[in-house]
């Protein structure tokens, strides 16, 4: 898990599709389809919480009524529609 720590977003991402490609073409056995199954889990809840920590700094840039704008958190200004 410390190895996930210290991994980008994008090499996360890049090790999950190759897990992905190397269970897809299901030439191992089952004791390694598994490790690598319970590596892409991590990597996943890894690659999410990256994704959801990202999605809270969005900010969304909105004009106001007198012409002024003000920065809203990109959530709140989805729950509001």
């Amino acid at each position: 898990m410390k190895e996930q720590e210290s991994m980008s977003f994008e090499k996360a991402l890049k090790k999950l599709e190759e897990i992905v490609e190397h269970l897809e073409k299901g030439d191992t056995s089952l004791e390694e389809s598994l490790k690598y199954y319970q590596e892409g889990v991590i990597l996943a809840n890894f690659c999410t919480k990256q994704l959801e920590k990202a999605e809270k700094q969005v900010l969304v840039l909105q004009e106001e009524n007198n012409g002024e704008f003000k920065t809203d958190l990109f959530l709140e200004k989805e729950s509001s529609y």
